[in-house]
């Protein structure tokens, strides 16, 4: 058997997130679906992950999975023997990404928490015309419902006061892919191209015609991917 993998999903998502790469990669490794749920902060999140975690393990996160991924990899690098980051960034959020962050917030506090996925999330989470297709979208409806009110003000209140991990990215020795869609509307491919330019050695692979939930979006794609990443040397 090779190496665990160990998934981290994005904001308002579960293991549905990852069911395609479950299904690909599950015949030959353990495959773990982090639990990114108990605690409001990265550091907390990450070391709950970490006390989870096999002793050694290929690392791969979407979206706010990113920062956690980052997270883990400055808390304990040598525990980690691939990395992959997907549909994320490194920077801090700007302004105007933080005001529509406590936009999304007050939704949920005034009892619209669906709303923030039907109303404006679903459209800019997949590429322009996919948030029709409905097993797609009702698996992202589905990933939010289960995800509930209260764990999204957690996971919000992580993401607003994480750090920014630019600075840690140099020191990654690990294989490591970074990969994004083509048209994520969240984390654009700059993002990705700036990760990777700061981390030695990384991979980019940027998918065409595709949004920020890549591994819904693209599975066949992203398997070949993540395939290629797993049996780097």
């Amino acid at each position: 058997m090779h190496e665990p993998l160990l998934l981290i999903p994005g904001l308002m998502c579960t293991a549905a997130l990852f069911e395609p790469q479950v299904k690909a990669f599950s015949d030959d490794r353990q495959i773990i679906v982090a639990d990114h749920t108990g605690a409001d902060d990265m550091h907390s999140i990450a070391c709950q992950v970490l006390a989870e975690a096999p002793d050694r393990f290929a690392l791969a996160g979407l979206s706010m999975g990113v920062y956690l991924a980052l997270e883990i990899m400055s808390a304990a690098p040598d525990r980690v023997a691939r990395l992959a980051l997907l549909d994320g960034k490194a920077r801090p959020d700007t302004a105007d990404q933080l005001a529509a962050r406590h936009a999304l917030l007050k939704m949920a506090d005034e009892g619209r928490y669906l709303n923030i996925t039907y109303d404006v999330l679903l459209s800019r989470l997949v590429a322009a015309g996919r948030s029709l297709e409905p097993e797609l979208r009702d698996t992202i409806v589905q990933m939010a419902t289960d995800t509930g009110v209260a764990v999204f003000r957690r996971q919000m209140a992580a993401i607003i006061n994480r750090r920014s991990y630019l600075a840690d990215l140099r020191n990654i020795s690990c294989p490591t892919l970074v990969l994004t869609g083509q048209v994520d509307e969240i984390t654009p491919p700059e993002c990705a191209r700036e990760m990777a330019e700061h981390i030695p050695h990384a991979r980019l692979e940027l998918i065409s015609g595709c949004g920020h939930l890549s591994t819904l979006e693209a599975p066949h794609e992203v398997n070949a991917a993540l395939r290629h990443w797993l049996h780097e040397t």
